[in-house]
């Protein structure tokens, strides 16, 4: 278990620095995953997109192979979590047996900061072919109001 909660910690640790980075404007890429265990600490897993019109915000996460009955996800605010479980195609073979392990297998939980509020009951997702898609209707503050000028 100790060992555990010091992964987790150096992953939160991680993730402060890169926000602080992000913050003075400088752009940061993501430490190797093969740096943590896998199932031990969130990775960036799924890989995103995140795109926006004036009523609501599209997440579409690349998620093959997952299996859909594990996948959950949840926002509160502007925070989305997606999380799941990617089987393992071979989970017999010992690690040692491996020349080249790209394709990692296992828990996952990715937590992602969305450019607005969204309101939370009406999110949609759907998986097809490997490709999440979430629908996030914007609350109604965070929209754009359409302010008249006065002229005088």
């Amino acid at each position: 278990m100790l060992f555990e909660d010091t992964l987790r910690e150096m992953e939160a640790l991680r993730r402060e620095i890169d926000r602080a980075f992000q913050n003075f404007g400088f752009m940061t890429t993501p430490l190797p995953r093969a740096a943590f265990l896998p199932g031990k600490s969130a990775r960036r897993y799924p890989l995103i997109n995140i795109h926006e019109d004036k009523d609501n915000i599209y997440v579409e996460a690349l998620a093959p192979g997952v299996d859909p009955k594990s996948l959950n996800v949840s926002v509160i605010k502007n925070a989305l979590t997606i999380a799941g479980e990617k089987p393992a195609v071979n989970g017999g073979i010992e690690p040692e047996a491996f020349h080249r392990n790209e394709r990692s297998a296992g828990k996952f939980m990715r937590n992602i900061e969305l450019p607005a509020e969204v309101d939370e009951k009406d999110v949609k997702a759907d998986y097809k072919n490997g490709i999440l898609v979430i629908k996030l209707p914007k609350a109604e503050e965070a929209k754009p109001k359409q302010i008249n000028v006065n002229v005088s």
